[in-house]
């Protein structure tokens, strides 16, 4: 597998003299091999090339220097949300030859693992790689699989206080998930825990389309709010986002720069820069089965001042003290 050669020495080879240069014009195809740049396939189910996560691994390869175009160079691939399109996506990334696959979301983590045993795969954005069956466990992936944990389960019930000290009152707190996924089933979990603890009716809905949601919502009251669901399956999250009259929370701080109330969840973008340290050491010869799946390490708290004042919300200050992320 070419992933196993070094990097620096692959970087070193650059810099060659003239004469290794002739030679490897005159026909050494194993030097062509060692200084050509590493491949890395991505795939996600984003709606552009430019998702927060793959910039991210962009400046986090930059900042280990794998230059794009020198070093690396990316066959990125995006479903645009279509169901089945990541499984044709992976297929084509297998057959390309990467030496790396990242990916985003469960979906595509899965496609890429259905796809291939042998490329390592590192995934961002998701939730529960235990419980989806990508990894073995988060010490001992096995396989050909790691990456960054999103923290899900751990991370859903501060969501409730969030929203508990944002809507004094609050009573019920609606959770609706797309009904086939997983990590928001093991979500559910650890959510219920946390509103016995705040004495919050928790109202659960697994619903298959925005159309089912709209239908949910409707018996939403005053003094109820949202929980969005961690992946935005099925279109889920942007029908909740388009309910501006109910309180809600999302699992990132790109809903509340387009106008939702708050959010509290790992930055995408960082999850993409801590994905590259994993794909450095893959591309040094480290197996993916060596990895310990990581948990994001950048959580952030944003809140929109404007749509608070739009929901007749005050903002407490405990919020904005603790919020890294603020529009106003």
């Amino acid at each position: 597998m070419n992933a196993a050669r070094p990097w620096r020495a692959h970087a070193l080879l650059r810099g060659a003299t003239a004469l290794a240069a002739v030679a490897i014009m005159a026909g050494s195809s194993a030097q062509a091999e060692s200084t050509r740049p590493y491949r890395i396939g991505v795939l996600n189910e984003a709606f552009s090339a430019n998702h927060p996560a793959v910039e991210g691994l962009k400046e986090g390869l930059r900042e280990l220097g794998l230059v794009e175009g020198r070093d690396v160079a990316y066959e990125i691939r995006f479903t645009k949300g279509e169901p089945g399109a990541a499984a044709a996506a992976a297929e084509a990334l297998v057959k390309a030859g990467m030496d790396v696959i990242f990916t985003s979301n469960e979906p595509a983590t899965l496609a890429a693992k259905k796809a291939t045993q042998r490329i390592p795969i590192v995934f961002t954005l998701v939730g529960d790689p235990v419980r989806t069956g990508i990894v073995a466990s988060l010490g001992q992936p096995g396989g050909n699989v790691t990456g960054i944990s999103s923290r899900a389960a751990e991370l859903a019930p501060k969501r409730l206080d969030v929203l508990n000290m944002l809507v004094p009152g609050l009573r019920r707190v609606w959770f609706v998930y797309q009904s086939s996924d997983t990590t928001d089933s093991a979500v559910l979990e650890s959510v219920l825990g946390a509103a016995r603890r705040l004495k919050i009716v928790l109202m659960v809905r697994a619903v298959n389309d925005p159309a089912e949601l709209a239908l949910v919502l409707k018996e939403a009251k005053p003094l109820d709010a949202v929980l969005a669901p961690t992946a935005d399956t099925s279109g889920i999250s942007d029908a909740i986002f388009k309910v501006a009259r109910i309180p809600s929370i999302f699992p990132t701080a790109l809903w509340v720069e387009r106008g939702a109330l708050v959010s509290y969840g790992p930055d995408l973008h960082a999850q993409g820069v801590q994905s590259a340290r994993l794909i450095a050491k893959i591309l040094r010869g480290t197996r993916p089965q060596d990895l310990p799946v990581e948990g994001a390490n950048r959580i952030d708290l944003a809140v929109n001042l404007n749509t608070a004042q739009q929901l007749a919300l005050k903002v407490p200050p405990k919020i904005l003290v603790r919020a890294n992320v603020v529009h106003r």
